[in-house]
């Protein structure tokens, strides 16, 4: 009898994402044999392979799964000559940003776990003053979303809330035809994404604050400082977007009026246990010891919790995987949380990144050398409101084609050539760079995961995402610019 290949067997298939890997890869070895006229004295032979690396990155983080492709590049990195691998590796993973993230990722991750984000969204959902008040539900939904952006992830609010709206709209009679439910569904991204820069302790925020702080450590940009302006930038775009939803947009709201405490309690929760009591408690001490300080300088205890916390995260862990209940379990349970709600993606792209960063700038590769000599003629007779605005327009067209993270990470040496040529006040710049390059990010599938979530929204079309996320977009530029520079100014100066 013949052999025969059961129809079980797995089958090798040729799809887009290996055409898009394998474009990636040959784009490492390729562009640093390209003749390209770098300025003399500037990009160095290891700087040519790095530059190769870091454009096929990019092009890897754009189009396919960002674990495989971050640890790839963080491997390629060693192939260049910059260091062996050891020194890579803990350049990488032994960087302080890195492992603070990691920390407060898994701190999140038991936050999602133990369904304290539900009491949050349905603290906001539930109260009596929405019923019967179409706006004033719009604005608790996307303040509460703004919120949990801020102090617990942006992801969270987005995959809590899309879920529990798409229930209140089949209820409520809405389709997908109808203007309200679109555009709440892209608004909860909006203040997702807006919310998402403003913690100086966490996430992307973190990393661009910390890669600055590491190029160019004679600029002091305080923690507090920089949550007050982007916390209350925030707020005011989310308003005003809010007030171009209802005047301008007009969706039909009337469906709203009809809504009942039965409907928004249709899935009513348990009271807290002691756990998650804790667990919330205990989370909100641990934001404010890591702002207060900065706060208050002048006091020692202050000035030793600021120097100590790139450690605070691990601590809380500890203490918290520590602390055993009465059922004989501890609070909280990494490892189940982690292996769960963990955003892994997310972690990988932000190490690399900022490994990445990191060796761009380096002098071993003269990039930052090639910045200065391309830029410095461009702006140092540019005043700096007028180099303010151009950095950020730069930011935003570049922001919505690449990844977020690592433009703003491409874009800080520019302002420390400009700083070093001119010897402005930088802090408000890097404080509105980093505000509004992850803000920004919607435009485009490639922009943020979390866009990618909005255009991949089966209840969207893409034309819809497009046409919306750019007029909120405008309200951002808008705002930005006109607000956002003087008051940053003020704020940072």
């Amino acid at each position: 009898m013949p052999n025969t290949i059961p129809d079980s067997s797995v089958k090798f298939q040729f799809n887009s994402k290996i055409i898009h890997a394998i474009i990636g890869i040959l784009i490492m070895f390729i562009v640093p044999l390209l003749p390209i006229p770098y300025p003399d004295g500037t990009v160095t032979e290891v700087g040519r392979k790095v530059l190769g690396v870091f454009v096929g990155t990019l092009y890897l983080w754009t189009t396919v799964d960002p674990v495989w492709c971050s640890i790839l590049s963080a491997v390629a990195v060693a192939f260049t000559g910059y260091m062996p691998m050891n020194g890579v590796l803990k350049e990488w993973f032994g960087n302080p940003t890195v492992v603070q993230l990691f920390f407060i990722m898994a701190i999140t991750a038991c936050l999602t776990y133990e369904k304290i984000t539900h009491y949050i969204g349905r603290f906001f959902l539930t109260l009596k003053v929405n019923l019967g008040h179409p706006w004033v539900f719009t604005c608790m939904i996307l303040l509460c979303c703004y919120l949990m952006s801020v102090f617990i992830g942006a992801f969270v609010p987005i995959l809590l809330f899309w879920p529990i709206m798409k229930g209140i709209y089949e209820d409520l009679g809405y389709t997908r035809e109808d203007k309200y439910p679109k555009l709440m569904t892209i608004l909860i991204v909006v203040a997702a994404l807006l919310g998402f820069p403003v913690p100086p302790y966490m996430s992307n925020g973190l990393a661009l604050l910390s890669n600055y702080r590491g190029i160019d450590p004679n600029v002091v940009i305080n923690d507090g400082k920089y949550f007050i302006t982007c916390f209350i930038m925030g707020i005011l775009e989310l308003a005003v977007a809010i007030l171009v939803t209802k005047f301008i947009l007009r969706p039909n709201v009337d469906k709203l009026k009809d809504l009942t405490m039965e409907k928004l309690d249709s899935t009513a929760l348990p009271p807290m246990n002691t756990r998650q009591k804790l667990i919330f408690g205990t989370f909100c001490a641990y934001v404010l010891v890591m702002l207060v300080p900065s706060l208050l300088p002048g006091i020692p205890v202050m000035q030793f919790l600021s120097a100590n916390s790139m450690g605070f995260a691990a601590l809380y862990m500890g203490i918290m995987g520590a602390i055993v209940l009465s059922d004989g379990k501890p609070t909280v349970n990494f490892v189940t949380s982690m292996q769960r709600d963990f955003a892994w993606p997310t972690f990988f792209i932000c190490a690399t990144a900022i490994l990445l960063g990191s060796v761009l700038t380096s002098e071993a590769t003269g990039v930052a050398a090639l910045l200065g000599a391309l830029l410095s003629p461009i702006f140092q007779n540019m005043s700096t409101l007028v180099f303010t605005i151009a950095l950020l327009m730069v930011a935003f067209v570049l922001t919505n084609v690449c990844n977020s993270l690592v433009i703003g990470m491409l874009l800080q040496p520019i302002i420390l050539t400009y700083g070093n040529a001119t010897g402005a006040n930088v802090a408000p710049m890097v404080t509105l760079l980093i505000f509004f390059v992850l803000q920004s990010a919607m435009l485009t599938p490639a922009a943020s995961p979390f866009a990618a979530m909005m255009f991949a929204n089966k209840d969207l079309n893409s034309g819809d995402v497009y046409k919306y996320s750019a007029v909120y977009a405008l309200v951002e530029i808008v705002l930005v610019l006109g607000l956002g520079i003087p008051f940053a100014t003020l704020m940072m100066g």
